[in-house]
């Protein structure tokens, strides 16, 4: 632990973080749950800049409402100049975990107000995300995390333990939410925290986390550089709005598969998976006269296929029947 205390070990971090990515923001929000993490990156944020607190009630669980409404006070106690509660109604697209997501990032993002916002991501939560990536085979750039500057997402607590956020708010004299999730083992993500992790430290000797959020950080660094390569790539293959695929084929996998990934995106695609980018790949490397492969898309009554016509790859819609 920090020898000038937690407190004080969390708001260089946030110092550091606003010098680094914030110079140009003369106030920021911050995502409040009412948890440890929340609550500690709270108080640092609002020794370096005008804060807003932003807090979510995603309405899941009995008190959600009483929650929220102490979690305001506190904000406003720990110096922020203003602390709003955003209701919000979460669906169903993709399980309990991701529909909570989207509807908090919706929420967040619709109150900001154009200045970006803190999220309470720390070290462990980076080191959980490795191995989800890890276990769900999804490549690289899942294995390389989370990013600390994702506009307008901000996490300045990357490089900060769990424990830490914990013992800060001891120091403040702040009483964290216990989320309940966090101890039920039906989430993924929990049992990790729980069971999966612990049992990693102890086979390994101790330092797994920060040997995963290293590995995160050394990935996201390359990733970042082949993302530039096939960005330059890209320009190079385009035939109007689709690709030439024997210039494809003459760039390197990693390039090629990343030039494809970047221009599905810009043609409408969204949550694309390792499998759709391959299946695309294959129009490319393995032509044998097959059909287009459908990508992942916001589209409701048409499906967005990718194709080949002519040495092009095309994108085109279809109707779901």
């Amino acid at each position: 632990m920090d020898r000038q205390g937690p407190v004080a070990g969390v708001t260089r971090a946030v110092a550091t973080f606003a010098r680094t990515y914030a110079t140009d923001d003369d106030r920021w929000c911050v995502a409040l749950s009412g948890g440890a993490d929340s609550l500690a990156l709270t108080a640092a944020a609002v020794a370096v800049k005008p804060t807003t607190a932003l807090i979510v009630d995603h309405g899941l669980q009995f008190d959600s409402a009483s929650v929220a409404a102490t979690a305001q006070q506190q904000a406003l106690a720990l110096g922020c100049v203003d602390a709003h509660i955003l209701p919000v109604q979460v669906g169903t697209t993709g399980g309990p975990e991701a529909a909570a997501r989207t509807a908090r990032y919706a929420a967040l993002q619709s109150a900001r107000d154009g200045a970006p916002v803190l999220l309470g991501h720390t070290l462990d939560d980076q080191a959980e995300t490795v191995l989800l990536g890890l276990g769900r085979g999804s490549g690289a750039r899942s294995i390389a995390g989370m990013r600390p500057y994702d506009p307008p997402w901000c996490r300045p607590l990357l490089g900060v333990r769990r424990s830490v956020t914990q013992a800060a708010c001891g120091e403040l004299g702040v009483a964290p939410w216990q989320d309940p999730h966090n101890a039920d083992r039906r989430f993924t993500r929990t049992r990790l925290r729980l069971d999966v992790m612990p049992l990693l430290e102890d086979v390994l000797g101790g330092g797994v986390a920060e040997a995963l959020a290293r590995t995160a950080t050394a990935l996201r660094e390359d990733t970042d550089t082949l993302d530039e390569f096939a960005e330059l790539a890209r320009s190079e293959v385009a035939v109007g709005e689709g690709l030439d695929t024997a210039r494809l084929a003459a760039l390197p996998t990693a390039i090629r598969r990343r030039v494809i990934r970047g221009w599905l995106l810009a043609g409408g695609a969204c949550d694309l998976t390792d499998k759709q980018i391959r299946g695309v790949d294959a129009l490319v490397t393995a032509w044998r006269g097959q059909g287009g492969v459908a990508v992942g898309s916001p589209l409701r009554s048409q499906r967005l296929i990718a194709g080949r016509c002519d040495g092009t790859l095309t994108l085109h819609t279809e109707a779901v029947r």
